[in-house]
């Protein structure tokens, strides 16, 4: 069998129980559409309406615009807060699914999030980083150039002693909360629902790409694919860590790299 295939072929290391208890289930089922309509799941349905508000506008897709990172506030030391404040939120929300998971009796180095192997855990970050980061802007750049995408900027933040590090920790927020929820946490629970290794993965990654509707036909599928490759990378190790930093690795770049080239490179958009 040859290595590409061995790795698309999930296993299921350290698998919670399926739960048979009925009520237990309903429980479960309750529990995965509260938290995901009060977190991305709301997100998606927002996104799916920008898009198709953005669909219906005059202007092709290309000649709009979706900013990521945004001025909240007038004052500087005011807006810097206020960016803050949407870092603790999306923290926030991957605590909610640790939490939730650890309260549901799941020791949480069983999903990945110890801190038993950082050397490793980093590595895989970095490789998971290249390995969709690089085709991701090719993707965009492309997508964008056929009309399929909008004109994303990771950040219009002004320039202020407080921009990088705020972005960072922006990029932070953005892939905890993503890789707890949308990895961690739906793919353990369904797995307690008894769903195949695979049905799941493709939900995920479907619900991934649903919240960067915002961004386009481009952002969509490119998103669904980096769902695809995370959720089977975590499925084959139950390693969170490497997902983590390799999205804020992605991210970093995104928004720092955007805010310090935006107008002087001819290739961005």
């Amino acid at each position: 069998m040859s290595t590409l295939r061995v790795w698309l072929t999930p296993t299921r290391p350290g698998e919670p129980a399926v739960i048979a208890d009925r009520a237990e289930r309903k429980a479960i089922i309750i529990e995965l559409v509260v938290v995901f309509a009060v977190t991305l799941g709301l997100s998606g349905l927002q996104s799916l309406l920008s898009l198709l508000d953005a669909l219906m506008r005059p202007e092709p897709l290309a000649d709009q615009h979706a900013a990521i990172n945004v001025p909240q506030a007038e004052l500087g030391l005011i807006d810097m807060l206020a960016q803050l404040t949407n870092v603790l939120r999306l923290c926030a929300w991957g605590g909610l699914g640790a939490f939730l998971l650890w309260r549901g009796g799941i020791a949480l180095w069983r999903v990945g999030l110890d801190r038993s192997r950082p050397g490793r855990d980093l590595a895989g970050g970095l490789g998971l980083a290249a390995l969709i980061g690089i085709p991701g802007l090719g993707l965009y750049l492309v997508a964008h150039a056929l009309g399929l995408s909008l004109t994303v900027q990771p950040s219009t933040l002004d320039a202020a002693w407080w921009r990088a590090p705020v972005l960072t920790l922006a990029a932070f927020g953005n892939s905890f909360a993503e890789e707890v929820l949308v990895v961690a946490y739906l793919l353990t629970r369904l797995r307690q629902l008894g769903w195949s290794e695979n049905r799941a993965l493709w939900l995920s990654a479907v619900l991934r790409g649903s919240y960067h509707l915002y961004q386009g036909l481009g952002g969509f599928v490119g998103n669904v694919v980096m769902g695809l490759v995370y959720g089977r990378a975590w499925q084959r190790t139950n390693r969170l860590w490497p997902l983590i930093v390799g999205h804020a690795l992605i991210d970093v770049v995104a928004f720092v790299g955007y805010a310090a080239l935006r107008g002087r490179v001819g290739w961005l958009p």
